[in-house]
């Protein structure tokens, strides 16, 4: 009976998340830190995420029903109703930014919010069904989490804060277009925007291999400011690189392009988790930053 209501959550978007605001939250917290506010942020923006899913999937009925990948999906299949998953997810939501409010700070309920009305709003109920530009969009949504956990320890927008945001916001950008690569045939179904079914896959192949690149120069920024050590600067260029040397091996003239989406995908996911649990252990005390208080 429970089982519904917690599949239309997503649950392996919100443990991919949880990494993410674990690494932000140690990041800040610099070796000091505070398990309380820790719990509070990961469940308060946990609740958020689960929430803005369980929103999404009622949104996004009609087009999942197309999609191969989501016909199963609970309100899809009717095991759950789209009025019951949309009072869950405004119950989980509300809960959630309750918890943020109350045991974090301003700044990273702000974030929340942010993330949740881009997520919600603008990305799932117009530009992801109207505009190729509805992944980026939708990826700034998704380099909230981190900034969540980094403003729940430092209450600011700081340096720090703006490379975590711009950083996760140019990891999603690839590991999107990946998807739509060898998910093409489901996007193309339900009629979704995304790059490689309006423009192309060889100009998706060209975003993925630019924005890669300049993912891997971000990342360094944090140990090239003081924010991380050496560890972090190691496992940032040789995953980044990694990433970057796989991505332009599709434009091999023998290259199976599903099969190496896949692996630009597959390598997406380790690279952001190594380069959280890095921060999260390689990090520095910063003794000045640039920072906007609120």
């Amino acid at each position: 009976m429970l089982k519904p209501y917690l599949n239309v959550t997503k649950p392996g978007i919100i443990m991919g998340n949880l990494i993410s605001v674990a690494g932000g939250f140690f990041l800040a917290s610099q070796g000091n830190i505070d398990w309380g506010l820790m719990f509070a942020a990961i469940v308060g923006l946990s609740l958020v995420v689960a929430s803005g899913c369980a929103i999404n999937n009622c949104i996004d009925t009609d087009i999942d029903a197309k999609m191969r990948r989501t016909q199963k999906r609970v309100t899809v299949t009717g095991e759950l109703s789209v009025s019951r998953a949309f009072w869950f997810g405004v119950a989980l939501g509300f809960a959630g930014f309750a918890i943020l409010t109350i045991y974090t700070n301003a700044m990273a309920t702000l974030f929340a919010v942010i993330g949740y009305v881009v997520y919600v709003g603008v990305y799932s109920l117009y530009m992801k069904r109207l505009s190729v530009y509805g992944t980026l969009v939708g990826s700034l949504s998704g380099a909230v989490p981190p900034v969540v956990g980094y403003c729940a320890v430092s209450g600011k927008f700081d340096a720090g804060a703006a490379i975590l945001l711009l950083m996760f916001c140019l990891w999603q950008m690839p590991h999107s277009y990946a998807i739509a690569i060898f998910r093409y045939d489901d996007y193309k179904a339900a009629k979704i925007p995304v790059l490689p079914v309006v423009q192309g896959i060889e100009k998706a192949k060209l975003h993925i291999v630019a924005y890669v690149a300049v993912f891997a120069l971000v990342s360094v920024l944090l140990p090239l400011i003081g924010y991380t050590g050496v560890a972090f600067m190691a496992v940032a260029c040789s995953t980044s690189l990694w990433w970057l040397a796989m991505a332009l091996r599709g434009y091999r003239k023998d290259v199976d392009v599903t099969g190496w989406a896949r692996q630009v995908f597959g390598f997406s996911i380790i690279t952001i988790t190594a380069l959280s649990v890095t921060m999260a252990l390689d990090f520095k005390v910063v003794t000045s930053q640039l920072f906007v208080q609120l």
